[in-house]
């Protein structure tokens, strides 16, 4: 599924299951950072119309997502927990390459995106076929098209604009990158964890 190289074990969905205000609040704190990551694109390569418009539309549609988890959050009694750091992020954004052209950083952080989407897509796949909760299963199903789309959209901008990068090949060095990686998660109650 989406070229991943480790699919999540599904017994992880027991654990966010048996805690939902934690998975609930750190699926928020991922959605905001989606937004985010939308925006600094944006900010940082003005000058292709095309991305702009797509990733603004994705930047809304993630903090429209921050705002259905939150209502979630709210509707069952929660409260949304402070942000935590995501080291599985963390380990990815050590893995982008920053020191080329422009060009190699900005695609990088195009693949960076995709890759995150296509991690958090087969992650609540997971949660949409294995978790007792119908609300929240269908929930995940929604988001998990949502997801999908992105990371191919954020895959597409990559192909699209590079200028010196072999994007198939690199694309398959974050797959092989995230396979090694993932191995130490799916053991906590995080989207990434």
């Amino acid at each position: 599924m989406l070229g991943l190289k480790l699919l999540t074990d599904p017994r992880w969905a027991n654990i966010a299951e048996s805690n939902l205000d934690e998975i609930l609040t750190d699926h928020a704190w991922c959605e905001q950072k989606a937004a985010s990551n939308a925006i600094t694109l944006i900010t940082q390569n003005p000058e292709y119309e095309d991305l702009v418009h797509e990733l603004t539309a994705i930047a809304i549609e993630e903090m429209q997502h921050f705002q259905m988890v939150i209502d979630i959050i709210k509707a069952r009694g929660y409260a949304l927990g402070r942000e935590r750091k995501d080291d599985y992020v963390g380990q990815l954004m050590k893995f982008s390459k920053k020191d080329g052209s422009r060009n190699q950083a900005f695609i990088d952080r195009l693949l960076f995106a995709a890759m995150i989407e296509a991690r958090s897509c087969e992650r609540f796949r997971v949660l949409s076929k294995n978790i007792d909760d119908q609300e929240l299963a269908k929930f995940y199903h929604d988001l998990m098209v949502s997801e999908a789309n992105h990371y191919t959209t954020f895959l597409n901008f990559a192909r699209k604009y590079t200028t010196d990068i072999d994007v198939d090949k690199r694309w398959q060095e974050w797959l092989d990158f995230e396979g090694e990686l993932i191995q130490s998660y799916g053991k906590k109650e995080y989207i990434h964890g």
